[in-house]
């Protein structure tokens, strides 16, 4: 057994999240407030929105305004913004404060070119000194606790996690996410978590650390907490269909399918018919509860065109009873 002891419960600010706290990571078409509520009953000590563009916040456009919609049932939930402009970022800040989080969160991680190459999300990692300048003002607008969710560098000539973590942590934030990925890798290979565990064990970080990448079951974080001594675990793509990870109870089948129905139903009366099933079926489509199921193809095809509730609902009914029959 390692020598980490945890006899400490994990804070944010004022929020206690008890100990080894295990977190939804924000995600992008994924994280919609169904799919967050299913997440905190099984268990997520924390989820985030998806993430939130602080241009088109700030311009008022109203899909990005939707995305602050939070519920109470949910809590604590984080709202999560990126953008390179300091002022934007700012303002934006203040936009979310009104929406009442618990947290707000500064994405500085996201890999995908249309975001990190306009140098945003991990394209702030070319420009340490805006992400601070953006992380300073940020906590300087704000009365919330301000968090921030990076990677350990732009490529693995980079990897200035460790000092990049004092740094921000110098800026005022109240806990740092860490994937640990570079830019450069995007989704691709392993985490490498050895660096989170440097930055929770240097004794000038006093933060929370919270370790995100390649976790795909409460055994990974488990594994995650004993080895790197973080302080929380944050699950991203391991949830993607399947809200019960954060369980520690088996469901059976027919609960797992009944989970799903009832993240289409959420989603169809939180939005509307058309946008609830469009958020629902990717999830469908990835969810472990299908995998293994020969010729599933044509079924997973099936699925993202569905167009109502009816019809994805039988399909559904139609899995249910061919894996029953198994």
């Amino acid at each position: 057994m390692s020598h980490f002891s945890f006899k400490n419960s994990m804070k944010i600010g004022n929020i206690e999240y008890g100990e080894r706290p295990v977190f939804l990571a924000p995600m992008e078409d994924v994280t919609d407030i169904g799919f967050r509520m299913l997440c905190k009953r099984f268990g997520a000590a924390m989820v985030y929105t998806e993430f939130v563009s602080a241009e088109a916040l700030v311009r008022d456009v109203k899909s990005t305004v939707q995305k602050l919609t939070i519920a109470d049932e949910e809590r604590p939930v984080g709202i999560q913004i990126y953008g390179r402009d300091v002022d934007a970022m700012v303002e934006a800040a203040r936009i979310v404060e009104q929406a009442r989080p618990d947290v707000i969160d500064l994405n500085f991680g996201c890999p995908v070119k249309k975001v990190a190459g306009k140098g945003a999300g991990a394209g702030m990692l070319q420009n340490i000194p805006k992400m601070l300048e953006i992380t300073r003002k940020v906590v300087d607008a704000v009365s919330l606790p301000v968090t921030v969710k990076t990677r350990l560098g732009w490529n693995a000539e980079q990897l200035i996690i460790t000092d990049l973590a004092e740094q921000l942590q110098d800026c005022g934030i109240q806990a740092l996410t860490i994937h640990g990925r570079t830019r450069a890798q995007m989704y691709t290979g392993n985490a490498d978590w050895t660096l989170i565990g440097e930055v929770k064990r240097n004794p000038r970080i006093h933060i929370p650390v919270i370790g995100n990448g390649d976790i795909k079951s409460l055994e990974d974080a488990d594994r995650a907490f004993e080895e790197y001594g973080v302080d929380a675990v944050m699950i991203g793509r391991a949830t993607f269909g399947c809200p019960w990870i954060f369980s520690r109870r088996e469901l059976t089948l027919d609960e797992k399918i009944d989970v799903l129905e009832e993240q289409l139903r959420i989603n169809v009366e939180r939005i509307d018919e058309y946008r609830g099933i469009l958020h629902t079926r990717r999830h469908l489509a990835a969810s472990p509860v299908f995998k293994g199921i020969p010729n599933f193809r044509q079924t997973r095809i099936a699925m993202l065109r569905a167009e109502t509730v009816e019809e994805l609902t039988r399909i559904l009914e139609e899995m249910r009873n061919y894996l029953n029959e198994k």
